[in-house]
This record gives C-alpha cells, sequence and structure tokens, in this order.
C-alpha cells in the first residue's frame, strides 16, 4: 500500500534526519486552524486553491435536493464506522441479519453488515501486516533462480521470470540495507537517550522532566549538562520520546515484517490460495480491523458530517461508504483488490475509491477482469496515483486503468496531490504526476483528517486527494443521476480548474532538485477537481441529454 504520509517534524538524528509522525488529537481545535477545512474552499472567495465544495452548497443546491442515495466503496486498511463525524453515513445491508452466522441474501459472504474484510478468516483473526510484492515474488522465484547467473539457456518465459527475479532482488537488497542503516541509527540514537535520560532524571531526583525542568538544570558534573544540553537540543528540533517511539517501531516494521522474507501470514490466518481467484471461502465481516487508520481518513473526506460543528466537514451529504478492508500494513494482494472491486459492484457500490498502491501485480489479470466488470455495470473507480514522486507514465504503479489486452479503463480516473499554496510548491512533493497517467489533482498535502477513536490528524498523500474526487464525484452523482460514470468522468476532466501559466517544482525525493515545469503538463486535464464547476457543467449535460 501507499505509505501513510503524516505530517511530521524533522530531527537531525546522529547522521541524518529522520521524520517523526505526530499522534491524533481528541479535538481539531488543537490543530492549526488555517488547515482545517481548506480542500472544501474556492479561490475566488476564500483565496485558497481548494475544489469549491463550500461555494456549490451555498450558490448552487441552497434550493436543490439531491436525488440519489449514492454508494462509495471504500476499498482501504479498514475503516473506524463508529467514528462521530461518519454517523449515518455507512452503507448497510440490508438484506443481511446481522450475527447470526448466515448468508441471508446469498451473495456469498456471511454477516457482510457493513462491508467486508478480506484480510481475515471466520473466527475473527486478522492480518494486520505483510511483506512487499516484491519479497513475495523473490520468496517464490528464488529457488529457481538463486544461482542462475545467466538467462543463457534459459526459455523466453523463464528469462521474463529471470529478469524478475533481479528486479525483485535489487528492490530488496537496497530497501533492507537501508531500512537497517536507519535502525541501527535510530538504535544508537535509543542509547545516547537512555544514558542522558538516566543522568538529568537523577539529578531532578525525579522520574519524569519537562522541557522546562532541563532549561533549569545547573550542575558541577558535566556529565549532567551535556546530557541536559543534548536533550534541550532535541526537544528544540521537535523531538518527543512519544514521536521517536513511534517512528523506532514503524521502521521495525519494515525489518520485521515488509521485507522479511520469511514472514508469511497469509498462510497462518487466510489459508487460502493467494492465486486461485475462484478460492473464496475467507475473509469476515469485520470492516475495521487491526488498523483503520488509513481508510477511515479516506471516509471522512467523503462522507464525514458537514456543518455538525464537531471537527470536519466532509463533501458530499447523500452518501453511504461501503467498507472494504483489503489493504495490509505491506502491499495488498491482487486477488483481494479484485474480489473487493466484485464485491462493491455486485452490492450497490456507484464509485469505488482505491487510495493504494504498489510496483509490482503478479496477477494482474485478476484486477483488469474486475476493473472490466465494474466498468460495464457503469461504477467510477478512482485511484490514488501514489506517493514516490516519479512519472508513471514510465514507471510501475498498481491497479492501473492500463489494462493487459492494451485497453484503458473508460471509468477509471488517477488523482495527484496538490497543497494550499498557489505556488512553486502547489504540486505536492511526493506526488506521482504522468501527463497520460494522471487525470487530474485534488487536494492531498496538510489536510485535517478523521482518525480512528473519534480522533483527528494533519495527514499527506494521493490517498486522501483520491477521496477528495470521489467525494466530489458523489457530490455530483447525488444531484444528477442520469449522467452515466464515462460522463460524470469527463464533467470532472472538462471542468477542472486549470491553471495555465502556473510553474511549479517537479515532484522529487531529491531535496537539492528544484526543477520547474508548468503545472499542466502533470496530467492529462492539466487541472484540480472543482465542485462547483462540475455541478454547472452537470447541469448542461443533463440538460442536453432531454432529462431535465
Amino acid at each position: 500500500m501507499y505509505r501513510h504520509l503524516k505530517a511530521t517534524a524533522a530531527f537531525l538524528l546522529l547522521s541524518g534526519s529522520v521524520a517523526f509522525a505526530q499522534d491524533g488529537v481528541s479535538s481539531v481545535a488543537e490543530i492549526d486552524k488555517a488547515y482545517h477545512n481548506w480542500y472544501n474552499l474556492d479561490m475566488k472567495q476564500d483565496k485558497i486553491p481548494g475544489v469549491s465544495v463550500n461555494r456549490a452548497y451555498s450558490e448552487l443546491l441552497v434550493s436543490k435536493q439531491p436525488r440519489k442515495k449514492v454508494v462509495v466503496a471504500v476499498i482501504d486498511s479498514g475503516t473506524d464506522i463508529n467514528h462521530v463525524e461518519l454517523q449515518g453515513r455507512v452503507w448497510v445491508n440490508k438484506n443481511e441479519i446481522p450475527g447470526n452466522g448466515i448468508d441471508d441474501d446469498n451473495n456469498g459472504y456471511v454477516d457482510d453488515i457493513h462491508g467486508w474484510g478480506f484480510l481475515g478468516n471466520a473466527a475473527g483473526e486478522n492480518i494486520q501486516y505483510e511483506t512487499y510484492e516484491y519479497v513475495r515474488l523473490l520468496r517464490q522465484l528464488a529457488p529457481k533462480y538463486g544461482k542462475v547467473t545467466s538467462p543463457q539457456g534459459l526459455t523466453e518465459a523463464e528469462q521474463k521470470e529471470y529478469n524478475t527475479y533481479l528486479v525483485t532482488r535489487k528492490n530488496f537488497e537496497e530497501e533492507l540495507t537501508d531500512r537497517l542503516k536507519t535502525k541501527q541509527n535510530l538504535d544508537a540514537f535509543d542509547e545516547v537517550l537512555a544514558i542522558c535520560e538516566q543522568l538529568v532524571t537523577g539529578h531532578l531526583g525525579k522520574d519524569t522532566y519537562t522541557v522546562e525542568d532541563l532549561k533549569g538544570i545547573s550542575s558541577t558534573n558535566q556529565d549532567v549538562m551535556r546530557a541536559r544540553n543534548w536533550l534541550v537540543q532535541k526537544y528544540s528540533q521537535g523531538f518527543t520520546p512519544k514521536s521517536f517511539r513511534s517512528y523506532k517501531e514503524y521502521i521495525d516494521k519494515f525489518v520485521n515484517y515488509h521485507l522479511n522474507p520469511d514472514f508469511d501470514p497469509r498462510t497462518e490466518i487466510v489459508a487460502d490460495n493467494p492465486e486461485d481467484i475462484n478460492d473464496t471461502d475467507y475473509g469476515n465481516g469485520d470492516v475495521i480491523g487491526p488498523r483503520a487508520d488509513h481508510g477511515t481518513p479516506v471516509s471522512g473526506i467523503i462522507a464525514g458530517i458537514r456543518g455538525n460543528g464537531v471537527g470536519i466537514d466532509g463533501i458530499a451529504e447523500h452518501v453511504e461508504i461501503m467498507a472494504l478492508r483489503a489493504v495490509p500494513s505491506g502491499d495488498e494482494r491482487d486477488k483481494d483488490i479484485a474480489l473487493a472491486i466484485r464485491y462493491a459492484v455486485d452490492n450497490g457500490a456507484h464509485i469505488i475509491n482505491m487510495s493504494f498502491g504498489k510496483d509490482f501485480s503478479p496477477q494482474k489479470h485478476f484486477v483488469d477482469e474486475a476493473v472490466k466488470y465494474a466498468e460495464s455495470k457503469n461504477v467510477l473507480l478512482v485511484h490514488a496515483a501514489g506517493n514516490d514522486a516519479k512519472n508513471i507514465d514510465n514507471a510501475d504503479n498498481f491497479p492501473t486503468k492500463q489494462l493487459q489486452d492494451g485497453t484503458r479503463a473508460s471509468t477509471w480516473l488517477e488523482v495527484g496531490a496538490t497543497s494550499k499554496n498557489l505556488k512553486k510548491n502547489f504540486v505536492g512533493e511526493f506526488s506521482n504526476y504522468g501527463r497520460e497517467s494522471v487525470d487530474l489533482f485534488a487536494p492531498g498535502v496538510d489536510l485535517v483528517l478523521l482518525a480512528p477513536d473519534n480522533k483527528y490528524d494533519k495527514m499527506n498523500g494521493t490517498s486522501f486527494a483520491s477521496p477528495v474526487v470521489s467525494g466530489v464525484a458523489a457530490l455530483v452523482w447525488s444531484y444528477y443521476p442520469e449522467l452515466t460514470a464515462v460522463e460524470l468522468k469527463n464533467i470532472l476532466l472538462e471542468s477542472s480548474t486549470k491553471y495555465p501559466r502556473l510553474k511549479v517544482y517537479y515532484p522529487t525525493e531529491d531535496p537539492k532538485s528544484k526543477k520547474k515545469v508548468k503545472f499542466s503538463t502533470l496530467s492529462a486535464s492539466g487541472g484540480v477537481v472543482n465542485a462547483y464547476e462540475a455541478l454547472k457543467l452537470a447541469e448542461k449535460v443533463v440538460q442536453q441529454k432531454g432529462v431535465l
């Protein structure tokens, strides 16, 4: 899945800087108000390049009534459907009786009340962590090609496999080396931290301390003063013990799970054949799961209750979230994604939001067939472009609208991320882009969003730009249900806000690279989704169809 990018503070730790994630807060008042709901604002009225949702409601929809309840399937890590901001906005399978252990509606899923979890079993056990796809491929191919030094003598099919082996091995070795180095630095830092804290707490005569306590320390003991000075410096850079522990755990996950070839929770918990699309007797009705920290903010953008004075304002009101848990911490399985798409289509979803992605897709044909199925049933698919700062016209990023049969999915939208600053840093520095592969952009930088357990957080990522588009699509469709998915897609593209003269920095992982490019060249439409303009255009299109 895409790395969940949270708002971070930079720390200089030993040989390099490390970003520490912040924890969710119980009230949005604890987060800088300048970032609250900015994605809903309007450039003309508010001087903020949001998607003009508030303006759409106040000027275009004030005397209109929605005519269709739009169901948006969120295929993700899990969604906290109990969040106060999502009450009344969660899809309910009315043909299923909760908790009776029977597939009442005969759809193949037992007790699927709010959706389905494809990462568990009937006993309620769920996968939380997974390996990366290239680690799984390496584990599969290494026994066959581990001692091969040349493709000479291999069949054409074997040469293809061998090349895949070489690429996955390279990715694995580079990533593991990098993460182990970071872990080593963090472990060394942790040792220094423990020594310094022992010295200052011993001097203070208590187990805990504040920054003010540190600043007040004066001692003739040079070790105590060195410890005091070191800690004061780290705190001044934004360090906190809690955020450090959080980041250390984050890095440990790579070593212990994502990059561990011996880690195989699928066999132990799900016990299916991931390469058999017909082996579907697995999963459970738990749509929250052990990690709802990604699906919850995604769902909140689309459907969070507006105007309740509690926290954030979602985009669409006449909408329900169908929660489908198929994305672990690590890489998702193609089979799970394909089955989740099919579940969404068969159970009434109009839009499918997909805020995940990976570099390898060994069973891409599973997903392609599911995408074609959704396309045939008039379902709009919205996908996050990814957070690797790369041109996906020239790089793999799965799933994709480009299908193996050479066609492109006609009801697919690929979304990059923008910020609230209409300047050179307008495009998120992490966002993928592509004049052919990315369709349009949407806000995805410094968004204040829902977090599990009735909390809130400030987050970054194309993962959150995608549901902005899904939310706008749901809003438009709820008022103009006559539109087809293709018509809706084209309306969103045509009505997107263009900035033809704006030059922005190319997204890049290299902080020293500051090459500029016209924003209009980074996507097919050259624009940012706009709810106000989309609704106006939808009105015209429907009138031309002779429906209104």
